[in-house]
């Protein structure tokens, strides 16, 4: 079974990532809007037991993670995928690491928290998306307190398997 992790931001900048996604993003119906810490891997139900044990353990070295917004980015010209950029910070790259190093599980492309709002995209669509964003600002601070594991259903939607809590258990 597929599995991935993320971060769910809340509901203020999923509703400003909903307002474009549901234009310019096919995956709008299959997953919510999120930050991905580790992508898909695959992994069955004794594995997924082990794995779920280390998640809590790793929850439990972070308190909170800072997720703020800045600005609009792309991935061109790797594809044509534009985000919004999450500031790059030592507890949300250190809690990525440590997932990625704690679950044994490779990843082909850096690091780099975002929120999809566009994928797929044509050439023309993503240069007129991506112009017209570019020129606004984004400023958006919060702070989160959890992750998830998540899995795929047989219909290509993702939903929650398990949720992890950051910080130690009182």
């Amino acid at each position: 079974m597929k599995y991935g992790i993320a971060i769910f931001p809340g509901k203020e900048l999923q509703d400003l990532a909903n307002s474009y996604r549901k234009r310019y993003d096919p995956k709008y119906a299959l997953i919510p809007p999120h930050i991905t810490l580790v992508g898909e891997f695959n992994a069955d139900n004794d594995e997924i037991k082990a794995i779920s044990d280390k998640l809590q353990k790793v929850a439990s070295h972070y308190h909170s993670i800072a997720i703020k917004v800045l600005k609009i980015s792309t991935f061109q010209p790797v594809n044509n995928v534009i985000y919004l950029k999450i500031e790059q910070n030592s507890n949300l790259e250190d809690l990525h690491t440590e997932i990625i190093n704690t679950i044994g599980v490779t990843h082909e492309h850096p690091f780099i928290p975002h929120v999809t709002l566009g994928q797929q995209l044509s050439n023309d669509e993503h240069l007129d998306l991506y112009s017209s964003l570019r020129m606004r600002t984004f400023s958006h601070g919060e702070t989160a307190d959890r992750f998830h594991l998540l899995y795929e259903l047989e219909n290509g939607s993702w939903t929650v398997f398990e949720t992890f809590r950051l910080g130690k258990d009182e």
